[in-house]
């Protein structure tokens, strides 16, 4: 059974001092336990105290006696892994709807500086391990990255720009359009495009933007049928079946259905990455705040 976090607290009629001894409480069982943090904050302690250390190097994030870096991190997590609402972490850190908010938006501001040192882009000088060390996909796939392709993650939008947030899905979106390496580790992302917007159309924003998606030459990324065969993108062959699942009963029978079911066996770590995410982090799957 999953570990909780017990926290009998509540603001009111209690004193300054008691409600110091909850929140520190509440902190030091996140911190010293790899299973409440893993539980709670979907990453183990090693790694929270890794992170903190990174903030704190930035400089972006203050750490001061009322509300340490720690404190500020774990309202971040705790919003961010478990989708709670601002009066819910309020209520287990006896903190105000205010003070989360503006602990929220620090650490997002923080976190944000960090991309690029936690997500980097491959040189493509190796080629990736899943690769070279099967005789199904080497030496075809010798030159592959990854995979590429969008995701639709919920957003909040006023009412005067839902329809174009609104694509696919019932309800407003934006497109998300993510690179991975074979091993499930993103190597690029780009957020913010309104669902309406195709794949192939986020795509090319990415490829021309100051901070673009760059591909080496003669490497290429694993694209479904959604984006344009190009040098640097391989889609499948539309004229025979793709999906694995087409292949559960039948086995490839043609050279074309061979490359097929190779290519969706490779491309499928997008698929898992985008899922492994949102599990991990469950507000990616609710409106954003």
């Amino acid at each position: 059974m999953a570990a909780t976090v017990t926290l009998h607290t509540t603001k009111v009629g209690m004193s300054k001092n008691e409600r110091d001894k909850c929140r520190r409480n509440a902190i030091d069982k996140l911190c010293n336990s790899d299973i409440y943090c893993r539980d709670m904050l979907r990453m183990s302690t090693n790694a929270f105290e890794f992170l903190c250390g990174k903030i704190k190097n930035i400089n972006q994030v203050k750490d001061y006696a009322q509300g340490t870096i720690q404190e500020q991190l774990i309202t971040f997590l705790l919003i961010l892994g478990q989708n709670f609402k601002n009066r819910v972490v309020g209520f287990f850190l006896c903190r105000s709807g205010e003070t989360i908010s503006r602990y929220f938006h620090n650490m997002l501001t923080g976190v944000i500086m960090l991309k690029d040192e936690f997500v980097k882009q491959p040189s493509g000088r190796l080629i990736q391990e899943h690769i070279r060390d099967n005789p199904r996909f080497f030496p075809w796939f010798k030159d592959c990255l990854g995979a590429i392709d969008g995701t639709h993650v919920r957003v909040k939008v006023s009412k005067v720009d839902a329809p174009k947030y609104r694509g696919r899905k019932d309800w407003p979106t934006q497109n998300v359009i993510a690179a991975c390496s074979l091993d499930l580790k993103f190597t690029y992302i780009l957020a913010g495009w309104e669902g309406s917007a195709a794949d192939s159309r986020v795509l090319q924003s990415a490829l021309i933007r100051s901070d673009p998606l760059t591909i080496p030459e003669g490497k290429f990324y694993l694209g479904d049928a959604g984006f344009g065969l190009s040098s640097k993108l391989l889609t499948p062959n539309g004229s025979a079946r793709y999906h694995l699942k087409e292949y559960s009963q039948r086995g490839p029978q043609t050279p074309k259905e061979l490359f097929n079911h190779r290519h969706a066996s490779l491309r499928n770590c997008i698929e898992r990455a985008f899922g492994v995410l949102k599990k991990r982090f469950p507000i990616n799957t609710h409106t954003l705040l």
